[in-house]
């Protein structure tokens, strides 16, 4: 990551010489001459560390009245003030305004490199520990099946890269967990992790926030509100529901996707930042595309890399894991650590249950059973029964065995109707276990090679080995 220092002495010769010995180290450099432009260039492009002199001529203000401003607006901006008519006094001055250090002119080139180097590291370890406070704890996508190994694997591989990133999945399936953890594994991981969501505003209220505002620029009253770009910079931005973004805003965004800079809205200035972007999208961005709502070279600037997220009826096998995991992360919460299953009866009411809401459905049903089940089983008794299930998922499963039990069964002869309940035995059972030979012929407790008989002989939909 290269760095980008701001130099402020109204000495030109003195801004190029800073300049020069920290460009030969590999920082990258701007200087002012004017101090009236302080806090305008500031505001265009927050600096990670400047370098400001305490006497500025032709100034509306001086060093340490620049660095009162500054640290009030930037907090964690490091700042080094230099002078080369300095007493004591002055430098315990702007030590106590919040200034990093305090040079001497003449200086050497070490100390310089020295304050400046760690300068740096103090404020990287400042944010870095202001997102360990605000952070969660660690993430981690739960799942055995084969398309959640495959997601896991594709995190695994674009998360140390830079590559745009559309995720897409019904809603609740869980797109903002695997962008928060390509962010948490990336390089950018101590930098922000933004999320904006498209359809939440108007068009005109929308590209404010998106970009920022801009009032009175170029003059001494100009204000700034940032926008979700600028908040995200050395970061990641997630463009949530990116299908619902106004067609005229779209033209805006892959204008920045191009070349990283944009224009704030009211400003003529380009501003440039370094945002990693990804977006989530529900599966029928396709369609929205055909009916010109969407355009598609800008699909295609953001879908690099596409991931998608299936239904979770998709991967059945995955809702008992999940369900557990879920129980047992939020019921350990101030408890002694126990290992908290469901029981047979409940697990298979579980898979039955067409889940709409998905992942987060699923979350949100074992929150319902800890909080209609306030006292947990004790530590000789982990299990939980079917009967603690909520209403919805009972209900679901009892519809779906009454069509196993209907009174056509009785208006048929003995061979007819046991064979039409056999099909719908194992076909309830293959389907809940996503088609598995060998699970299924566990569940049924049968061999596996006279259930691949019985399948053909039902003309069934072979299912697979494992």
């Amino acid at each position: 990551m290269t760095y980008d220092i701001l130099i402020i002495d109204d000495q030109q010769d003195i801004c190029k010489l800073i300049s020069d010995v920290l460009t030969e180290e590999g920082y990258k450099t701007r200087f002012l001459t004017d101090g009236r432009r302080v806090l305008e260039a500031v505001r265009e492009r927050v600096p990670h560390l400047i370098i400001m002199d305490i006497w500025l001529n032709d100034s509306r203000f001086d060093g340490i009245e620049l660095l009162d401003i500054l640290k009030q607006d930037y907090p964690l901006l490091p700042i080094v003030m230099i002078s080369g008519h300095g007493t004591i006094e002055t430098a315990v001055n702007a030590l106590k305004k919040g200034a990093y250090d305090f040079i001497e002119k003449p200086f050497k080139t070490d100390r310089l490199l020295s304050i400046v180097a760690r300068g740096l590291e103090m404020s990287n370890l400042q944010k870095q520990l202001t997102a360990l406070q605000e952070e969660r704890p660690p993430l981690s996508i739960q799942g055995n099946s084969a398309v959640i190994s495959t997601i896991r694997q594709t995190i695994d591989r674009v998360a140390k890269t830079n590559s745009r990133i559309m995720i897409e999945g019904p809603s609740g399936s869980g797109k903002e967990l695997v962008a928060r953890l390509i962010h948490q594994r990336s390089h950018r991981a101590h930098h922000p992790f933004v999320i904006f969501n498209c359809a939440a505003l108007d068009p005109e209220k929308l590209a404010e926030e998106l970009f920022g505002v801009e009032l009175n620029p170029g003059t001494s009253d100009m204000s700034i509100k940032l926008g979700v770009l600028e908040k995200a910079d050395q970061g990641t931005l997630l463009l949530d529901c990116i299908s619902d973004l106004p067609t005229s805003v779209q033209g805006k965004l892959l204008h920045i996707l191009q070349d990283n800079r944009f224009c704030r809205v009211g400003g003529t200035r380009p501003i440039q930042v370094d945002v990693r972007i990804m977006s989530a999208t529900l599966p029928h961005i396709h369609t929205v595309i055909q009916n010109g709502q969407f355009r598609e070279d800008l699909y295609y600037r953001l879908n690099v890399v596409p991931i998608q997220i299936p239904p979770l009826t998709d991967h059945i096998e995955d809702i008992v894991p999940l369900a557990e995991y879920f129980l047992n992360k939020l019921v350990k919460v101030g408890e002694p650590e126990k290992n908290y299953q469901f029981t047979d009866s409940a697990r298979m009411a579980l898979e039955a249950y067409p889940w709409p809401g998905n992942v987060r459905q699923l979350k949100n049903m074992i929150e319902w059973i800890l909080i209609m089940n306030p006292s947990p089983p004790g530590p000789s008794d982990l299990k939980i029964t079917r009967d603690l299930l909520s209403p919805d998922i009972l209900q679901a499963e009892k519809e779906a065995l009454s069509a196993m039990t209907d009174t056509r069964f009785y208006e048929m002869p003995l061979r007819e109707a046991r064979e039409e309940f056999e099909k719908r035995y194992l076909s309830f059972h293959m389907r809940r276990l996503s088609g598995n030979i060998t699970k299924t012929a566990a569940a049924v407790q049968m061999e596996r090679t006279a259930l691949h008989r019985k399948i053909k002989m039902l003309h069934l939909d072979e299912g697979e080995d494992a």
